[in-house]
């Protein structure tokens, strides 16, 4: 590797980690919001989608304004965009953020990270082979991860609230929905206009869904936030989603796909590390022995992606 080269690929992996670490940011932000003021998911969403989406739709005018137009044009690609807004990206943020709600941020993102297993398991069934060594270890370590973090290692009882666990599960699924779902728009229109106009699709719908209650004769009331409130909520849209995405998307381009999954792992540990020292949220033996566990689930089924790529490529 070349000294231009080498270069290319440290500040990539410097960006991806930035990423990991923003996106796990953003999901301490989300709890502390929910500790201290009556807010809840549905605004946190629409107010974290639509807002990174507007500066997603600036950043493809200035950058690529002729590839977002032909884009838009297209029906059949529009078509998926709207699915992948809405039951990807959605589905995704809605579900994490009431993850959180329930739970903590260190929790509902290492649940989410068993969306790499959901990943995995389809995979091999659309391929009809079973899963490989190292993916099946790292089915099995996620299973244990989910278990000792939700018994507390007794088999008797659920120290996770239902709800919690629950949204956790959910959230999974759409992660694994979110990354198989888009890879033809990515292929032909590239990641960056694929994320940015589905996040603003998705933004849309969440605002429809917060603003629901008021097509029934309710009232939409808007969270009493004051200046530290905003601030944490600009926080979440300006760096834990606009900037961890453009980040990660970017260091993932450089290193690529198999080096940066293995660098994601940084967002279970950045949310936790944040959940623990930021808002002093306490973690049994259980909970970190079940986080360790995880990030060694996506290190080795992401390890064993990286050699059947390269097996394959022989």
């Amino acid at each position: 590797m070349g000294k231009g080269s080498r270069e290319r690929f440290l500040f990539g992996v410097v960006c991806a980690l930035a990423g990991g670490a923003l996106w796990g940011f953003s999901g301490a932000c989300s709890q502390y919001l929910f500790a201290h003021y009556d807010i809840d998911a549905s605004f946190i969403t629409a107010a974290r989608m639509l807002g990174s989406g507007a500066l997603f739709l600036v950043l493809l005018l200035a950058t690529r304004r002729e590839r977002l137009v032909a884009m838009l044009r297209d029906r059949a690609s529009f078509r998926r965009l709207v699915i992948f807004g809405v039951f990807g990206l959605f589905a995704c943020q809605f579900s994490y953020i009431a993850s959180i709600g329930c739970t903590n941020a260190g929790t509902a993102t290492v649940l989410q990270s068993l969306g790499t297993v959901w990943v995995m398991l389809a995979a091999c069934a659309l391929a009809k082979k079973p899963p490989h060594v190292g993916e099946a270890l790292g089915l099995v370590l996620a299973l244990a991860a989910t278990f000792l973090i939700a018994t507390q290692g007794d088999p008797s009882s659920l120290a996770l609230p239902a709800a919690g666990l629950t949204w956790g599960l959910v959230n999974s699924l759409t992660v694994a929905i979110y990354i198989m779902y888009p890879k033809r728009l990515m292929f032909v229109w590239g990641t960056l206009p694929t994320t940015g106009i589905g996040m603003a699709i998705g933004g849309v719908a969440a605002g429809i869904v917060w603003a629901a209650p008021a097509v029934w004769g309710g009232a939409v009331v808007m969270p009493a936030l004051d200046a530290t409130g905003w601030f944490v909520l600009a926080a979440i849209v300006v760096l834990g989603t606009f900037a961890a995405s453009t980040l990660y998307l970017h260091g993932v381009a450089l290193v690529g796909p198999v080096t940066g999954s293995l660098l994601g792992a940084m967002e279970p540990v950045s949310a936790t590390v944040f959940a623990a020292l930021w808002l002093g949220t306490s973690f049994t033996g259980y909970d970190w022995a079940g986080f360790l566990l995880m990030v060694s689930m996506i290190l080795f089924v992401s390890v064993a992606g990286g050699k059947e790529k390269s097996t394959a490529r022989r």
